[in-house]
């Protein structure tokens, strides 16, 4: 019998297997996490309340606080769990369902983060039509389409990475079930699928990429074309923090994913995990509303504060 029948549970790996670092990681990711919590809450509240805050830009942000708060939660809390229970498992379903919602939730990201730079870039170049082009029922749509890619996104690498024989052990050499973790443990030829499949990804991943370095091209163009320093500086301020998240989600998940995997722990891979899988839901919240007028004046409103 193989083990792929008999494989129960995977283990992963923690932080230190000293006690008091494991509190401190314990302590650590609670924190991030309360503040990815809070952080995306608010801005989901603000915009849902407030009807200055219905506008296209803030409707897709909106769909991205609620993006960050689901992919946080697939892998933190069970580090925390594992952390302060001195414990390293996670179940066979477990680590499906980890792989599952974090490609599904990653995959929507991404292509949120690609309507986005559309959004900023018909908005600023095309100001005349943008309310034609970004009406109700279009940006419903785009957002649609955002949640139903990431969904095919993650049918097809789960299906494909658990499609596997595991036969190299249980131990994932991250602190979540990551796929190229798990094709270290393979050993079926069949992996060379899920290879192909991450190569079909890259591309599209390449492909919006391009998009949206093009788009903010044409923006910059524009923008400096615009005769009054403070219109630029609101056109910079809207523009400059989405492409910070992009270029840190891009640069960080494909190295993560493209690079070949080492035989032993490494501590850059999970540095790397966490800047691709953590920290985004930590600066979404920050700079999109310690940077933004009217989100602070919202958040401002909603807690009551002047």
């Amino acid at each position: 019998m193989s083990n792929r029948t008999t494989l129960t549970e995977f283990l992963l790996l923690g932080f230190s297997d000293v006690r008091k670092l494991q509190i401190l990681h314990f302590v650590v990711f609670l924190v991030i996490y309360l503040v990815a919590l809070v952080g995306n809450l608010l801005i989901f509240m603000a915009i849902a309340f407030d009807h200055h805050l219905h506008t296209p830009m803030y409707f897709f942000l909106m769909n991205l606080s609620i993006i960050d708060l689901g992919s946080i939660s697939v892998t933190v809390p069970k580090s925390m769990a594992n952390a302060l229970m001195n414990t390293k498992s996670i179940s066979y379903a477990g680590c499906v369902a980890q792989v599952f919602f974090l490609f599904f939730l990653l995959g929507a990201d991404f292509s949120l983060l690609t309507i986005m730079a559309y959004d900023r870039y018909v908005a600023i170049c095309q100001p005349l039509h943008y309310d034609t082009m970004m009406n109700s029922k279009a940006c419903v749509q785009m957002a649609a389409s955002a949640w139903i890619s990431g969904i095919l996104n993650s049918v097809l690498h789960t299906g494909n990475t658990f499609a596997l024989t595991f036969c190299g052990g249980n131990m994932v050499d991250q602190f979540f079930c990551e796929i190229p973790q798990l094709l270290k443990l393979s050993c079926s030829e069949s992996y060379l699928s899920e290879f192909g499949v991450f190569a079909f990804s890259v591309c599209l991943l390449l492909g919006c990429f391009v998009f949206i370095i093009v788009s903010y091209i044409q923006i910059f163009k524009s923008v400096l074309r615009i005769p009054s320093e403070q219109g630029r500086h609101k056109a910079f301020s809207t523009c400059l923090p989405h492409l910070t998240v992009v270029s840190l989600f891009v640069f960080t998940g494909s190295f993560a994913y493209l690079k070949p995997t080492s035989s032993s722990p490494s501590a850059l891979d999970l540095a790397v995990a966490v800047l691709y899988s953590v920290l985004p839901q930590i600066m979404n919240p920050v700079i999109y509303s310690l940077r933004n007028k009217e989100m602070k004046a919202s958040l401002r409103r909603l807690t009551g504060c002047r």
